[in-house]
């Protein structure tokens, strides 16, 4: 895959950007006046290029990283993450609704800057993009509320069809349990989360397999958590126990990328990370590093 050397900020420019799983533009951006709470060191890695302004890709709604609230602004805690990196790094930061499949093709070709998305950071992945890793999560299943076909384990799937959104990590870790299995996962991709979970309640699967901070809000919140419930499977193949969670840049950014892990780490140790995992529920998942490219 190609790399765009420098990469563009264009803030003005977030209000023609694809609304995920659709082809129509439409604006969601916010922007934080970052006025306060500057790390010195931390801005000081900010490369020229992006001093007037760091823009984000990332595919809304994958709640409770990124939604949408009532006026139809993105909050999440990766939203919220990015307003407090801005506050670090004492530059605006945008958040702009992109589509998964677009995603990091939308860095290349300049249009974004860096992906919030609940990316997970893979050795795949890696050979594209940098990670400032700044979450640890695992996968978790959902299925039917009471889970009416006894799904207890990823062993659980083989043999039934399980609704995936397209191009995830979920969907390498079916690829690995698959083999074991004497009759094969059928699998179901989806534009988007959303989708896949209307599959789910549609009885066109009979499961779907998720990061677990999202299962986990996927059951709490959708139909007033009448819809469905979350199984965590204690069987996942070696390599899928645990998924760090990262910002992605591009290699040749790696400035950038030093200047995120900067301000990460920043927010790490003075608890300003804590307070947002916490109130987005999310404190079991925290790392205690930023780390980059953790994943190996």
């Amino acid at each position: 895959m190609s790399r765009k050397v420098s990469a563009i900020v264009a803030t003005a420019a977030a209000s023609m950007l694809f609304l995920a799983g659709c082809a129509s533009s439409t604006p969601s951006t916010t922007e934080s006046s970052a006025a306060s709470g500057v790390d010195a060191a931390a801005a000081a890695l900010v490369p020229a290029e992006f001093k007037d302004g760091i823009d984000v890709a990332s595919d809304i709604p994958y709640a409770p990283m990124e939604m949408f609230d009532e006026n139809d602004q993105p909050t999440g805690f990766d939203y919220d993450l990015s307003q407090a990196i801005a506050a670090k790094l004492g530059v605006t930061i945008s958040f702009n609704d992109q589509d998964w499949d677009g995603i990091i093709p939308s860095l290349q070709s300049g249009k974004h800057d860096i992906i919030m998305s609940g990316m997970n950071d893979t050795v795949e992945r890696q050979k594209v993009l940098d990670f400032v890793d700044y979450f640890n999560a695992g996968f978790a299943i959902v299925v039917p509320k009471g889970n009416p076909e006894g799904i207890m384990n990823l062993a659980d799937l083989c043999g039934k069809t399980v609704a995936i959104q397209t191009a995830t990590s979920q969907i390498d870790l079916i690829k690995a349990v698959d083999p074991t299995c004497s009759k094969k996962i059928t699998v179901l991709e989806f534009p988007s989360d959303g989708d896949a979970q209307n599959a789910i309640r549609a009885g066109k699967a009979s499961a779907g397999v998720n990061d677990g901070q999202v299962a986990a809000y996927t059951a709490q919140t959708a139909g007033d958590g009448k819809y469905f419930e979350m199984v965590n499977p204690t069987d996942s193949p070696e390599g899928y126990q645990s998924v760090l969670t990262g910002i992605g840049v591009l290699k040749a950014n790696s400035g950038l990328t030093k200047a995120l892990q900067a301000a990460v780490q920043s927010l790490i140790a003075d608890g300003t990370y804590g307070k947002l995992l916490a109130k987005w529920n999310l404190t079991p998942f925290a790392v205690t590093e930023a780390t980059i490219n953790g994943t190996k």
